[in-house]
């Protein structure tokens, strides 16, 4: 157990040195990669028509609404735009029932709980059933073609 050469050490690294193996992985099939990249077209596609139809105005929305069931539904939008006037002149004239009594009824017609609770009462759900009947028969009448009044 002496003591080692310094060239006998140098000489056992050497031959203790191993390379890597080298890896031949094969070429992925040409097939393959292009039908993956056919799928990642058609996917950021219908991306782009997701982004589209969040985007979308609620005139277009109404407007693909409609034409989804124009077989069935043709007349509807020409329909809604003849009734519009007469749902406006409906929810002017209780707009103006409304006003006309509070005006009538002076600065303390809403003073008290049970004259608030009678006032709502009398004017809110009429009041808020029409406004929605008149936004959607308006929201429909809106995409009727100009001539269908």
């Amino acid at each position: 157990m002496g003591t080692s050469h310094p060239d006998s050490v140098a000489r056992v690294m050497q031959s203790i040195l191993v390379t890597p193996p080298s890896l031949h992985l094969p070429p992925a099939p040409a097939g393959d990669t292009a039908d993956l990249l056919r799928q990642l077209v058609d996917l950021q596609r219908q991306q782009v028509e997701l982004l589209k139809a969040q985007q979308a105005t609620p005139e277009e929305r109404t407007r693909a609404f409609c034409r989804r069931h124009a077989a069935e539904f043709a007349d509807v939008p020409a329909a809604c735009k003849r009734a519009v006037p007469a749902l406006e002149r409906a929810y002017l004239a209780l707009l103006s029932e409304l006003t006309d009594k509070l005006a009538d009824d002076g600065p303390e017609a809403l003073g008290n709980e049970f004259a608030v609770a009678e006032f709502l009462d009398r004017f809110g759900p009429r009041l808020v059933q029409l406004g929605s009947v008149l936004g959607q028969v308006s929201q429909v009448a809106s995409v009727a073609p100009a001539d269908g009044v």
